[in-house]
């Protein structure tokens, strides 16, 4: 069947067929004489084979041939009904610092052998302090604070000199801020965007947004909006709007057939839902429609999607929602793979900007990638790895490096036949297995910085469950979690991530732990980690661990190993941390054979 659509400017009107989404927008002209055929191509399932649609319109005047071209490279790439999907989700600092690679030497170049879906972080172009994100938790603790300056004002006198900050005054600075992020993302607009109308358009629709969230803030004021953690969600996710809009603008600059996908409000549920399984299936199949509605166009994800019970950032998922959002989308779509760019070549065996010798991993196993997160590693998002290991089928997830595309990066290889329960049962293998396959080495090794161990001994002698209870009941009321726990009848020895942000709430957790018994307190410290699922096979990794780093004079604080099986770890000074991993790379990952 064939599609006929008449635009009233320009006497412009294209003939296609079917199977196409949507006519090439040709630009109108005015003063036009006789019209004139072109044909416009749309690649199909063969790299060989085109869906063409002809166009026609007035005959350009002299002088416009340049738009000629400019029309048949807009349907250049697309994604082919043919192919197996891709989700390839792409970091802030990434999306910063190389925005013209990802689009042209990344997505563009994938489209030849998958369908892509584009999933993005705020921009950042330095450190993640200074992120989009970031600023906008600005703007939002001066939104917050509006409402605390009309209460606190009533008891100051006009004009002393220790008179807080007015509303008036919050909100201008929260403005200033708007604006520079404004400014970042016009400039970055103008940096990378070759075409001069997609250049002034994107300028104009990051203004728009920018404006949107200055007027939100102004209501807030005005109406004494109450501002709660679904506030905090709302000003957060403009970061990825515009990071996603920079992107999709970039994308057609380069050829590709991109569309702006918002999954802010694509989420509905009611007051007593929870973060549950069957929010992820309803969020899964609503991801699923909204990405089938795209067609064969390229989406860009914002990252960011909202309506989750409690808050995105607050809630269970907080930062690095990104990951989780991709492998949604992944799940939803039944990906052939889930792509996570960074600006590393994968997992190395050790962090390579402290361990020189450090190798790349090829492949580790889910479990493994779970533990170097949690133990200091930036891998990927804890609940990520949750959906696609769950999928059906499993979805493997490829850490790559934008910098090197060509690279084969390192694969997290879902294994469905090591369930959670599985992994948790003390293997006891035979003589002939343990001959037939003998791990020579662990996966990799980290170090997990800002710790501090409490040691609380009992001042009672019995009854430990009531101690331990106690113990821990405190430590709930603070919201701390543990890291490392190393416990005896009336002693237990605790390893806590102390971070800026937690300084209060340790500090009260420790004087309420006060009253279980006498506490102790070493600060500085770091967890050192030993990972790899196969070490329940290697007869005396642990003997070799600790006497290696015995023989270097590093000295332990504390000692902890899981019934996983796949992680030994022990606390050292944070001096050492450094040298200690070294050490362990060195003697158990360079020499051993």
């Amino acid at each position: 069947s064939l599609i006929f659509r008449a635009a009233a400017a320009g006497s412009v009107a294209v003939v296609g067929v079917s199977i196409l989404t949507a006519a090439a927008q040709v630009p109108p002209h005015s003063g036009t004489s006789s019209p004139q055929l072109f044909l416009l191509t749309r690649p199909c399932c063969s790299p060989h084979s085109h869906v063409g649609f002809i166009a026609w319109r007035g005959t350009p005047r002299r002088g416009d041939g340049h738009r000629h071209r400019v029309a048949m490279g807009s349907s250049t790439g697309s994604n082919s009904p043919c192919l197996g999907w891709v989700v390839q989700k792409f970091g802030g600092t990434s999306v910063g610092k190389f925005p013209d690679k990802i689009a042209r030497d990344i997505v563009k170049a994938s489209l030849a052998r998958n369908r892509v879906v584009v999933v993005c972080s705020a921009r950042s172009t330095g450190k993640k302090a200074e992120g989009t994100t970031s600023r906008l938790l600005a703007v939002y603790h001066k939104l917050r604070d509006v409402g605390a300056a009309y209460a606190s004002r009533a008891g100051y006198a006009s004009g002393s000199d220790d008179e807080p900050d007015t509303p008036d005054t919050l909100i201008d600075q929260a403005r200033r801020l708007i604006m520079d992020i404004c400014t970042d993302h016009v400039f970055a607009a103008g940096s990378f965007v070759r075409d001069p109308g997609l250049r002034q358009a994107l300028s104009a629709r990051i203004e728009a947004e920018c404006q949107e969230l200055v007027e939100y803030m102004i209501a807030a004021k005005r109406f004494n909006l109450e501002i709660n953690s679904r506030a905090k969600d709302r000003v957060i996710s403009f970061g990825e709007k515009l990071a996603c809009l920079y992107m999709t603008v970039l994308l057609q600059d380069a050829g590709v057939d991109a569309e702006y996908v918002d999954l802010c409000d694509v989420l509905h549920h009611d007051a007593s839902a929870q973060l549950d399984a069957s929010f992820y299936k309803a969020a899964v199949a609503a991801f699923a429609r909204r990405l089938s509605a795209c067609e064969d166009r390229v989406p860009v994800v914002t990252g960011f999607f909202g309506n989750v019970p409690g808050s995105l950032l607050d809630g269970d998922i907080g930062r690095g929602y990104t990951d989780l959002c991709a492998a949604l989308c992944a799940v939803g779509l039944k990906a052939d793979e889930l792509q996570i760019w960074k600006e590393v070549d994968g997992i190395f065996t050790a962090d390579p900007s402290k361990v020189p010798t450090a190798r790349l991993l090829p492949s580790i196993t889910p479990s493994e990638a779970a533990e170097l997160t949690f133990y200091g590693s930036e891998v990927i998002h804890h609940l990520t790895m949750d959906q696609v290991i769950r999928a059906q089928p499993p979805i493997p997830i490829r850490i790559k490096n934008v910098k090197n595309p060509r690279g084969n990066g390192t694969v997290v290889i879902p294994d469905p036949v090591l369930s959670a329960g599985h992994q948790l049962h003390r293997s006891r293998p035979s003589e002939f297995k343990a001959l037939l396959k003998t791990p020579k080495r662990p996966t990799a090794v980290t170090i997990k910085d800002h710790i501090s161990v409490i040691n609380v001994h009992s001042n009672k002698r019995s009854i430990s469950h009531g101690f331990f209870a106690r113990v821990f009941s405190i430590l709930d009321k603070h919201s701390i979690s543990v890291d490392l726990i190393s416990t005896s009848e009336v002693h237990v020895s605790l390893a806590i991530h102390s971070g800026s942000t937690k300084v209060d709430a340790f500090a009260k957790a420790k004087q309420s732990l006060a009253e279980c018994g006498d506490v102790s307190v070493l600060s500085d410290m770091a967890i050192l980690s030993l990972v790899g699922a196969d070490m329940k096979n290697m007869i005396g990794v642990a003997g070799r661990m600790f006497s290696t780093l015995g023989q270097h004079r590093i000295n332990l604080e504390m000692i902890s190993q899981g019934a996983s099986e796949i992680n030994i770890s022990c606390v050292v000074d944070a001096r050492d941390a450094t040298r200690a991993m070294n050490v362990l790379h060195t003697h158990l990952f360079t020499f051993l054979e």
